[in-house]
């Protein structure tokens, strides 16, 4: 049997990684790696002004430091109501610089929360978007996107997830991204969207 392809997947999130190793299950063909794993990687600066260009930027930044072929996420929270904010400022919306990716989190929220206060429910619509980009070096193998359509709700509710999930509320079934159980987040998330079509332009380059 030959050795499996390794497969750098650019995030430190524990979250994203275990979204991502449960839909991209290629068996012992790929070994899917972590940032976590590589000491001395410089960080890639996600200056890029969408989704697609970040995920290209980091993709090509780590896939050239580190030889392998690279999978790169850029996703986030577009709120129609506040123009399209957080965008490609969602992880860092509230400005606090923390460890804790929980607390973090929470004041992403918060400031989201603050600043729909007031606005009426026909319209707190939003949608979370990620784009995916496969990089070889300079060279790019692949590129996927997927949205999820919701709205956001008045206060967290729910503790599954990560990011804005407990703010995310879909229509369609009732809850927050928060509530949903992994599996039931995965079928419908704009990641699993972006990553299941990925799944099959992985799949031909792999051979």
């Amino acid at each position: 049997m030959k050795n499996p392809r390794k497969i750098l997947v650019a995030t430190m999130n524990a979250g994203k990684m275990r979204e991502l190793a449960a839909l991209l299950d290629f068996g012992e063909e790929v070994e899917f790696k972590g940032l976590g794993e590589f000491e001395g990687i410089e960080e890639v600066v996600e200056d890029g002004g969408s989704f697609a260009e970040n995920a290209r930027k980091k993709a090509v930044g780590y896939s050239k430091q580190t030889g392998l072929w690279t999978i790169a996420d850029d996703s986030g929270l577009v709120v129609d109501a506040l123009g399209g904010r957080p965008g490609v400022m969602s992880a860092r919306f509230s400005g606090a610089k923390c460890e804790d990716r929980a607390l973090l989190d929470h004041r992403n929220m918060a400031k989201v929360l603050r600043l729909m206060e007031g606005v009426a429910e026909e319209e707190r619509r939003a949608r979370f978007k990620c784009c995916l980009c496969l990089a070889n070096g300079e060279e790019i193998l692949a590129e996927t996107e997927g949205t999820l359509e919701g709205v956001i709700a008045e206060e967290e509710r729910g503790r599954n997830g990560f990011g804005y999930d407990p703010i995310f509320y879909v229509p369609g079934l009732g809850k927050t991204a928060a509530e949903l159980r992994p599996e039931e987040k995965n079928e419908i998330s704009h990641r699993g969207q972006a990553i299941r079509r990925l799944r099959p332009l992985l799949a031909a380059l792999i051979g």
